[in-house]
């Protein structure tokens, strides 16, 4: 979609605009890619665990943590910085909503 990084919204073509909206705006990819990486370390974390390897298992569940809370908070931003381009949206094209 043309321009999807200013306005990621559907404002036309669909009366739910966010349906799609982490395939229309690639701007989630970092915290995606950050949540897949802490999904592989927790995966990590429990190999450690089953052969008995106390000296992986604290820092591979801190990791995964981190790895997951910021992919989360990532994409929470980007949901927020979404909210905004379509308030922004709304505020200039009063007639269409």
């Amino acid at each position: 979609m043309k321009g999807a990084h200013r306005d990621p919204t559907d404002h036309c073509r669909t009366t739910q605009p966010h349906a799609g909206e982490s395939f229309i705006d690639t701007l989630w990819l970092p915290g995606l890619i950050l949540i897949m990486l802490g999904t592989a370390t927790i995966a990590g974390f429990l190999a450690a665990t089953a052969y008995n390897r106390p000296e992986w298992q604290l820092p591979l569940g801190f990791i995964a943590g981190a790895l997951v809370t910021a992919g989360a908070i990532l994409i929470t931003l980007e949901h927020h910085r979404v909210k905004r381009v379509e308030e922004r949206w709304l505020a200039d094209h009063p007639v269409l909503h």
